[in-house]
């Protein structure tokens, strides 16, 4: 069996044609002889028919591929001359992981807060920013593992177009207690063009993903919790919660003086209807007492006036109110909805400042 067999789907060595139409399989059959005369087999496989997405290409790449090892490469990125060796040597030792790489930008400049965001995380951040909008912490053109790992994965989803194949499998692999490791040298040309697969997939589709994900892994363990961002980001973040963790959210806090001067959020989309009443302890009579101070912020910060419409408020079956308070009032843990590198150094200072363990007391959603 063939130690390392790299992975290039393609559309538009194991090679799977995916309908390209543009001549790359020419091209590629030319250069068969001169990789058999290095010692280096190539697989060519495909069909002509309609393209069926990157996912099915790579699963097939890799059925007709016999390598213990699996390199995964994108047609048009370049490797550098050591990256099969440095990675091979990696995965030996770390059978059950994904193993990444370094990597730089072509044309220079590309994607500049992203690829250092992903060149710089921390083998621990490995792990507690895989639900950040970047997504996958390890990018696939650098994942080269063992292929127990990708059986025990099941494959790449072969939804199509649209569908992100490379953070579903990444996910579940971690799900799975697969492990992460990133050999820390530069070893890929990372090719940016608009024109991307990438970019077809719908920035919703990835946050259902993410939601998923971090309520499963995280916030379904956790007893209470504060979001961090009580503007557009942090409140998106609440009101795609599922009911059970909308109701662990103990508060929003921020830096803001006009937010948190508004004292409370009141999500009014909310179908929980009456479940505030319903589950708060009654009175003498019978009638369920209501924290009055919270409401009192709420319908204030609202322009409505206390006294002649609490009632009403109640009546009309209250809404889910979150308070919204300074972060160094707020408990930990935190979901930060906050994008990093973007406010000059002043959000990384303030979060510094609480002394937290990142992957612990916080997880970014940003």
């Amino acid at each position: 069996m063939t130690d390392v067999s790299i992975i290039i789907p393609v559309y538009n060595v194991s090679i799977f044609n995916d309908g390209s139409t543009d001549g790359t399989i020419s091209k590629l059959e030319e250069w068969r002889e001169t990789l058999r005369e290095k010692s280096i087999s190539v697989t060519l496989g495909g069909h002509t028919s309609d393209p069926r997405g990157v996912g099915y290409a790579k699963n097939q790449a890799v059925e007709q591929s016999s390598g213990v090892y699996l390199c995964f490469q994108d047609i048009d990125d370049v490797m550098s001359p050591d990256r099969v060796s440095k990675q091979y040597q990696a995965a030996r030792s770390e059978q059950n992981s994904i193993i990444g790489s370094k990597f730089h930008r072509e044309p220079e400049g590309s994607t500049e807060r992203f690829t250092k965001w992903a060149n710089t995380l921390s083998q621990d951040q490995l792990y507690s920013q895989i639900y950040t909008s970047h997504g996958p912490t390890l990018i696939m053109p650098t994942w080269f593992c063992h292929r127990s790992v990708y059986n025990k994965a099941g494959g790449f989803s072969e939804g199509g177009k649209g569908v992100p194949e490379d953070l579903i499998f990444f996910l579940r692999h971690l799900e799975l207690g697969g492990g992460l490791c990133r050999v820390d040298a530069d070893l890929l040309m990372y090719r940016y063009h608009p024109g991307a697969t990438t970019f077809s997939i719908h920035e919703d589709t990835i946050w259902e993903i993410r939601m998923e994900y971090i309520q499963k892994q995280v916030l379904d363990k956790w007893e209470s919790f504060t979001i961090w961002n009580a503007g557009k980001q942090g409140k998106k973040f609440y009101r795609n919660l599922s009911t059970t963790n909308q109701r662990k959210v103990a508060a929003f806090c921020d830096v803001d003086p006009k937010k948190i001067k508004c004292g409370a959020y009141i999500y009014h989309e909310s179908k929980r209807s009456n479940e505030n009443l319903t589950s708060a302890p009654l009175g003498d009579k019978g009638v369920p007492v209501v924290r009055v101070s919270a409401l009192h912020k709420a319908v204030h910060c609202h322009g409505v006036p206390y006294q002649t419409n609490i009632w009403r408020l109640i009546s009309e079956k209250i809404k889910p109110t979150v308070p919204i308070v300074h972060f160094q009032s707020a408990k930990p843990p935190f979901i930060i909805c906050m994008k990093l590198d973007l406010t000059g150094g002043e959000f990384e200072k303030n979060l510094a400042s609480l002394n937290l363990k990142e992957g612990v007391d916080f997880f970014h959603f940003n």
